[in-house]
């Protein structure tokens, strides 16, 4: 993932570095978010519906810039926050958290209206275009355990839902390998930095995101086109805390 503006003079080798992942991606030698998106089946058990007007969701998977642009472009969803989970507030920063060794994953905190989504729906979108849950602590040019592919439960039914997806999945052969997604519960969530938030759409021409996450939220929008919404819910209108 690029480096922030706090770190600008790392910024010459990192424009080197994704010069060469765009060449190997021309070159087939990685493949594209484009290539590897596919609908997996829905979830077989689900969260039921209920009175409930706002839910929360934690996932991560790999850069946060690229997940939280693609929920921020869904339905039903009131918000989504860049941020850190699964270590401690102490070290729940990007610096700290790009050594590999805080315990946290670069993770999306997603508020939902259940009566117009569910959180097993959410997965599905998840599992099918927000990410590969088959590369183990890593996702394309990103490599390390704050890249991984991890759900955060913020409630037993959702770790019992998330449990019975990924079993679920994984008998289906809905991919090529076996899904390394791990289920972390009690786990706290951290927003990250201003800088970090609604990234996708405030530097859409950043070779990154052209390379990485524009072509899943363009998945998105060809594989759930119900789901699908153009208006982007932005941190910059709904506040970190939510």
């Amino acid at each position: 993932m690029s480096a922030s503006p706090l770190v600008r003079q790392t910024v010459p080798l990192l424009v080197i570095g994704t010069l060469l992942v765009l060449m190997a991606f021309g070159l087939g030698i990685l493949p594209t978010s484009a290539e590897t998106a596919r609908v997996v089946p829905a979830p077989a058990a689900d969260e039921p519906a209920g009175p409930a007007t706002a839910e929360t969701a934690v996932l991560a998977g790999g850069c946060f810039w690229g997940v939280q642009g693609v929920f921020q472009h869904v339905e039903g969803v009131t918000s989504a926050v860049s941020g850190y989970a699964g270590g401690a507030k102490e070290t729940a920063g990007y610096d700290k958290v790009g050594s590999g060794r805080t315990g946290h994953a670069e993770a999306v905190r997603i508020a939902y209206d259940p009566r117009k989504i569910t959180f097993g729906r959410l997965l599905q979108i998840y599992f099918s275009v927000a990410h590969d849950p088959t590369e183990l602590n890593r996702q394309g040019p990103d490599v390390g355990p704050q890249y991984r592919s991890t759900i955060f439960p913020t409630s037993d039914q959702q770790a019992r839902v998330a449990k019975a997806y990924i079993e679920q999945l994984d008998q289906a052969r809905a991919f090529n390998a076996k899904i390394v997604t791990t289920i972390e519960p009690g786990r706290a969530f951290y927003p990250a930095e201003a800088y970090h938030q609604d990234y996708l759409t405030l530097h859409p021409n950043q070779l990154y995101i052209v390379i990485n996450d524009l072509p899943k939220v363009a998945n998105l929008k060809r594989l759930f086109p119900d789901l699908y919404r153009a208006e982007p819910v932005l941190v910059a209108r709904t506040g970190p805390s939510n």
